[in-house]
Formats: structure tokens, sequence, C-alpha cells
């Protein structure tokens, strides 16, 4: 890959990764939303799980229009992988934002009503978690915003090294074919 070759592909990753940031900052404010009405909690999960096929789109576009309809397995997991870096990046400051000046213990305050409601709790002492899920509230009430947002950075870099596999895969085209 020439210098100018990589260039062009940070260029339209970064493009690319702003997007699917976009994407799933509108699935945190779904899911934020969701917790208070339940049909926007399903919109977050289609969000969440339409990113691969989303960044499989935007590969296919870069290979299509950009690598004029040729692009190998290492190029494509490449670009790939700086999608969801990107996006990872500009999520994470959204995440930072949300839970610094908008969140004043929201999401905590509707985990801990779903939690002591007489379902929640029936259900944890049926699986004896009570422990557990004490434990798990404190460590929540502990977060500081930089917590969230560098836990959601490494998720979405991880997810982008595991989803860039199968995606790459799929998505490489070695021979141009011919259109009529």
């Amino acid at each position: 890959m020439t210098p100018q070759e990589y260039i062009q592909l940070k260029a339209f990753a970064r493009q690319d990764g702003a997007l699917l940031s976009l994407m799933w900052i509108g699935a945190l404010v779904c899911y934020i939303q969701g917790l208070t009405y339940p049909m926007l909690g399903m919109a977050a999960m289609i969000f969440i799980f339409g990113s691969p096929f989303f960044a499989a789109s935007r590969l296919r576009h870069f290979r299509d229009y950009a690598r004029e309809g040729i692009i190998s397995f290492s190029r494509s997991y490449a670009y790939t992988v700086l999608i969801f870096f990107y996006a990872g990046i500009l999520f994470a400051v959204a995440v930072f934002l949300y839970f610094a000046f908008l969140d004043h213990g929201f999401l905590l305050s509707k985990i801990m009503e779903t939690v002591q409601s007489a379902e929640g709790r029936q259900m944890i002492q049926m699986y004896g978690m009570e422990k557990d899920v004490n434990d798990s509230l404190k460590t929540l009430s502990e977060l500081r915003p930089i917590d969230y947002a560098l836990n959601m950075l490494t998720l979405n870099i991880i997810t982008g090294f595991i989803l860039g596999l199968p995606i790459a895969a799929v998505m490489q085209k070695n021979v141009k074919t011919l259109k009529n």
C-alpha cells in the first residue's frame, strides 16, 4: 500500500466511522429512553445489531468507488478495524458527555428500580445472586464518566477487531467484474 492509498483509506474510514458513531449514539439515546418507553429499547437493539451490516455496506462503497471494485482481505480488514476505531473514539466522547453532564444518576436509578421491584427481587433470589447484584450495583455507583467512556472505547475497538474478520472475508474482491 502506497502512502497515498493509506491516506485515502484513513480518510474514508474516518468519515464512515463518524457515520457509525452517529448510529451508536442513536442506539444510546434509544436505550436510555427505552428504560421509560420500551419500544425505543427495541430500536436500540436494531441499531446495535445493524452495525456490522452498516460497516460492511460502507466497506463495499469504499471498495467500489475508491478502489475501483478491487480490495484485498488485509485492506478490507484494516478499513473495518479503522471504522470501528474512529467510531469508538467519537462514541466514547458522547458517552463521557452524557454521563458527565446529562445522566445525573438516571441510568443507575432505573436499574435500581428494576432490581428492587417485586419481580426483580424474586428472580435475583431464585438464582441466588443477591450478593453479586449488590456488588455490581455498588461498583456501578462508583464509576466515573471517564470509566464508562473508556469501557465503551475498549469494547468497540475489540468488536472491530473481531467483526473485521468476517466482514473483510465477505467483502474482499480480488478481480474486477465487468459491468454491461
